[in-house]
């Protein structure tokens, strides 16, 4: 083979890979399996506490391309805003540091936007999404906070938040993230089952909401 055609093939097999990358898709935030969100959450929980950035975000990615649908390129752009938002608000310790993190979740949500089943505020879905990650490092309970995350779900789906699945979804969720609080430290395998069953039902009755 001769030098020209090797390079021929080379730069056509990178075309190929970029048309495939870029190319748009028929993303939808509905379009999520619960059980497989289930463990991909859990998997990227466990990522945040141990600060394994780099598997952070190849969970991001992998709940984004293969729940959603997006092309590998957004996928990667969403799942790097993700990644940079839950990393800058790791190490915060007041409300006011937290706010760092809100650029970052605005492009996360500006990004997703198109997925949704109707437009919706993207910075007023990623200040609600800030306000209940650290409300649940204040003393709120469960409950409450699962209402905001009720409430971030109900803006992108364009439900009620008073939709009782919507509501039980965020507030099995906020549970889920409780239950791994009070472990702390001593959180082992079996642990680690119970929040993705939890996780799992949460899904579930988003997903039952969000199909019709």
């Amino acid at each position: 083979m001769s030098v020209r055609k090797m390079f021929a093939g080379t730069a056509a097999a990178i075309a190929l890979i970029a048309v495939y990358a870029v190319i748009p898709r028929h993303a939808d935030l509905r379009a999520f399996d619960p059980a497989e969100m289930a463990r991909l959450e859990t998997a990227m929980w466990r990522d945040y506490y141990d600060k394994r950035y780099a598997a952070l975000f190849f969970h991001l990615y992998d709940s984004t391309r293969t729940q959603f649908g997006f092309s590998p390129l957004k996928s990667l752009q969403i799942a790097l805003s993700a990644a940079g938002a839950a990393r800058t608000f790791q190490p915060t310790r007041s409300r006011r540091e937290a706010d760092t993190a809100l650029p970052a979740l605005v492009a996360y949500y500006r990004d997703f936007a198109p997925a949704a089943p109707m437009a919706f505020d993207a910075e007023q879905a990623a200040r609600l999404e800030l306000d209940w990650w650290q409300a649940r490092r204040e003393a709120v309970s469960p409950r409450e906070y699962g209402l905001t995350i009720a409430r971030v779900a109900a803006l992108t789906y364009g439900k009620s938040a008073d939709d009782s699945a919507i509501r039980q979804f965020g507030i099995a969720r906020a549970e889920a993230m409780a239950f791994r609080d009070a472990r702390g430290g001593a959180i082992a395998a079996a642990d680690w089952a119970k929040i993705e069953s939890q996780l799992g039902e949460a899904y579930r009755a988003l997903k039952a909401s969000v199909s019709h």
